[in-house]
């Protein structure tokens, strides 16, 4: 299943220059930029262009995608019958081995020839990680890498924030809080980690939550229409959100002010204005 793919052919070269500028930043001879922007905003194809403007300009860089990392259907199964049957879904916090994306950033710093660095790729037509062997190899050490994910950089919620459900999906399946409590605690103390290593956030900034299952849409109607085995209908899509839906809305609560560049969109992902910059 393609990711994050847009009906427009790109970020604007405006956009690509401002997150671009943030190289140097780092500490190590690498900058970690993080890119969250919800389902459908273009963060995969943000990434790519900053990569390819980037390597234009004599720069080795290298883009990851969070989804690389989600645990396999297998793991994810266990913490379905151990912890909550939601967690068989991939995509909340919870549902990827942060510890495997800590260690690739650490052990990229060192990538030679010699010595190349694998990139795991995750399979979601299959649902699970492919085997090393058809990992990424990369044969240097990149200075700029781009971490992107529709939940990077999002803060845990207080605790008195989950008791109330969200949807449906909350209220008649995780009535007790437990799958949501869960997810917020892996939030707190594996990812919070993950993004203190970032050395900067931008983030795509959609006018409202309300866009997001139609930009999503549009990708699965694509698949739709050319009959993709693991395209979702509306309905399951509706379904399938609504476990994202509690952290999307609330990390267009919190990020706004904690990122370090927005790129603010309007409902047909035109770029409105950059707040922010090197």
């Amino acid at each position: 299943m393609s990711r994050d793919r847009i009906t427009q052919p790109g970020y604007v070269e405006d956009v690509v220059a401002a997150v671009a500028a943030f190289g140097g930043a780092g500490t190590n001879g690498q900058t970690v930029i993080g890119i969250s922007g919800l389902q459908g905003s273009g963060k995969s194809t943000l990434a790519a262009q900053i990569v390819a403007a980037a390597k234009r300009n004599g720069r080795n860089a290298l883009a990851l995608s969070i989804d690389d990392f989600y645990l396999g259907r297998a793991a994810r199964a266990r913490l379905a019958r151990d912890v909550h049957p939601l967690l068989a879904t991939r995509g909340v916090p919870g549902t990827h081995d942060v510890g495997l994306l800590l260690r690739t950033l650490d052990d990229l710093r060192n990538a030679s020839v010699a010595r190349p660095m694998l990139i795991p790729r995750f399979d979601k037509g299959l649902d699970t990680r492919l085997p090393p062997s058809r990992w990424r190899r990369i044969g240097a050490a990149p200075d700029l890498v781009i971490v992107e994910g529709w939940c990077i950089g999002v803060p845990p919620q207080p605790r008195a924030a989950l008791l109330r459900p969200v949807n449906r999906l909350e209220r008649d399946e995780d009535a007790a809080a437990r799958w949501r409590g869960w997810v917020n605690d892996q939030l707190a103390q594996s990812y919070v980690p993950l993004w203190q290593r970032l050395d900067r956030l931008v983030l795509l900034q959609p006018p409202a939550y309300s866009v997001v299952r139609r930009w999503r849409d549009e990708q699965e109607h694509a698949l739709r229409k050319r009959r993709a085995p693991h395209a979702l209908t509306p309905a399951a899509l509706q379904r399938f959100l609504m476990h994202y839906e509690r952290l999307s809305r609330h990390a267009l609560q919190t990020l706004p002010a904690l990122a370090d560049l927005r790129v603010v969109l309007d409902a047909q992902r035109r770029v409105r204005r950059i707040v922010g910059g090197a």
